[in-house]
Formats: C-alpha cells, sequence, structure tokens
C-alpha cells in the first residue's frame, strides 16, 4: 500500500504534549501557545488522519483507539529526536577532565585553590580522583595526574612543577628555637613513605642535624601525612613533613619551621599522555598549576654551622 502523507510536526508535536498532560492547557504551557492554537493543531491533525484521536468532555480529554496508535509512534518518535539533539550538543561540549592525585597533594595544596583555579578557567570541567595505586593513564580512566616521585616517566608527557623538601615542623605555641630543644617533645614519624629515598625520617634528621642525644625510637607514628601535620597543628608534638603540604599552615602561622634547613624531597610532576598533552583543558589547567607553583620558594636543605 502506497504510504500516506505524514501530518505536519507542529501538529504532532501539539497532540504528543496534550497526549502526555491530558489537558490542552498544560501542553500549551509546554509548547509555549495558547490553548487555543493548540486546539487548532489538533483540528489540521484529525483532519489529515481524518478521524478523531481525542475524546473530549467537559471534564477530561482522552485518546480515541486511533489516538492511542499514534501516541506510540510519536512518543518514540519523539524521544529518539530528542536523544538525537542530545548528543549533538553533547559531542560540541569540551569533555570532563580527570585528575588524579593523592589524597595529602589534594586535600592541603589543590582543594584550597580549587576557588582561584575555577576562577582562571571557568570552563575547565574537572573530576577529582585520589588513590594509592599509580593509575595507567593510557587507559583513559583518568586524563592527566600530579605525580611525586624521584624522576619523570620518558614514556608520558611530564612537567616538572616542584622540587620537594621535607621541613621541621611545630606548633608556634611549643617556642622551639634550638634543636636540643626537640629531646622534650614527642616526635611524629610517618610511616611507609617510599619517596624520596633516603626516608625523611628522625634517623635521617638526627645525622644530619642532631641532636646527636635524640631519642628516634620514641613517638607516635602515623600512616598519613595528613593526621601527622594535624597533631602537630595541635601542639602535641614535632613532625617532619612536605614543605609543599604544609606551606599553608606556615604561611597562615598555623605551623612554625623553627630551624631554617631540610632534608631532600621529591619531585611534582604534571603528567599526562602526549596526544591528551595538546588538549586545551589539559593545557590550560598545567599552565595554571606551572604558574601557581612557580611561587612557591623552594625550602632550604642546607643545614647552617651552628645547626647542632
Amino acid at each position: 500500500m502506497k504510504n500516506k502523507r505524514l501530518p505536519p510536526l507542529g501538529s504532532l508535536k501539539a497532540f504528543d504534549a496534550v497526549a502526555r498532560h491530558g489537558s490542552f492547557k498544560l501542553a500549551a504551557d509546554e509548547i509555549g501557545v495558547t490553548p487555543t492554537a493548540v486546539s487548532h493543531q489538533i483540528r489540521v491533525l484529525e483532519e489529515s488522519l481524518n478521524t478523531p484521536v481525542f475524546a473530549r468532555s467537559a471534564r477530561e480529554v482522552t485518546l480515541t483507539a486511533a489516538g492511542g496508535r499514534l501516541r506510540q509512534a510519536t512518543q518514540r518518535a519523539f524521544a529518539d529526536l530528542q536523544a538525537a539533539v542530545n548528543d549533538i550538543y553533547d559531542a560540541q561540549q569540551q569533555p570532563a577532565l580527570t585528575l588524579t592525585t593523592t589524597s595529602n597533594f589534594l586535600t592541603h595544596w589543590l582543594v584550597p585553590r580549587l576557588a582561584r583555579l575555577k576562577t582562571s578557567c571557568p570552563s575547565l570541567d574537572l573530576r577529582l580522583h585520589t588513590g594509592t595505586e599509580l593509575v595507567d593513564l593510557a587507559q583513559n580512566t583518568v586524563d592527566v595526574a600530579i605525580r611525586y616521585s624521584m624522576a619523570a616517566d620518558d614514556g608520558l608527557d611530564a612537567t616538572l612543577l616542584y622540587e620537594d623538601a621535607f621541613v621541621l615542623v611545630a606548633s608556634p605555641a611549643l617556642g622551639l628555637t634550638r634543636l636540643a630543644e626537640l629531646t622534650a617533645n614527642p616526635l611524629f614519624h610517618v610511616d611507609n613513605r617510599h619517596i624520596p629515598q633516603p626516608s625523611p625520617d628522625w634517623r635521617h634528621w638526627r645525622d644530619l642535624y642532631g641532636p646527636p642525644g635524640l631519642n628516634i625510637d620514641a613517638g607516635l607514628h602515623f600512616t598519613d601525612e595528613t593526621h601527622a601535620i594535624q597533631a602537630a597543628i595541635a601542639g602535641q608534638g614535632v613532625a617532619i613533613v612536605s614543605s609543599l603540604l604544609a606551606k599553608d599552615f606556615i604561611d597562615k602561622n598555623i605551623l612554625a619551621v623553627p630551624f631554617e634547613f631540610a632534608l631532600p624531597g621529591g619531585r611534582y610532576y604534571f603528567v599526562t599522555t602526549k596526544d591528551k598533552a595538546l588538549r586545551e583543558d589539559v593545557r590550560q589547567l598545567k599552565f595554571w598549576i606551572t604558574q601557581d607553583m612557580a611561587l612557591i620558594s623552594p625550602a632550604c636543605a642546607s643545614a647552617p654551622a651552628n645547626a647542632r
């Protein structure tokens, strides 16, 4: 049988809206026209089909058998059209950018600066991921990483952000001025540090700076640097921590660095795959982080003559 000519699209749109709402008025509100205009479109549709699609009464509007069959078709058709339009618009949008890093870096450095990042890069759709496992960037589950290591990965696009150092921190309330005073304060240890080597622990500190009588076997052990920093802020003892992670607390005088020397640290790198390094959002994020970290003064890593 020869295909019949389709009714006008506007009449089908009006029909679908009335069928969904069971009301000419609500359909008109959705489409943005008057109920009279909707009634006109339904008349056009019924004349085109040569059959009524609605049974009207003073209290309700219901579908006829023909209207029910047509509703099945318009429901599918308009849903498919909407999905297609959504896909077209979505394809034009910049994809989300997923960054993975350590929870310590996220907590102490990136999160306090997210408002500034949003101001500088308002179109950036950033998703944040943390974990202890090294994520394979080639698997496309994440786009970029801030990694802490001793050397860059030659197989990736890696940009050096900051050369870290480990400093001794304590609450200003402790009033530390001489290394000998460390023997009277609890030492906080951070266990399971893999980077850098040798580990920036109390044994390393005592060997370089003293005091010789420091009991490095005593003190409280943490598995997370964040907790050691918080304990030091609370004035409960002294810790050796990343100068970058403690920077904001030091700048605000929440933590003091009583001795102007440090232990060598690792390096922070901005890492991505070579193809993703060309993405505009990746370039924006890398530029912003690079510029912000360039403002940070490096921690001193040499001891004064009277260190002990």
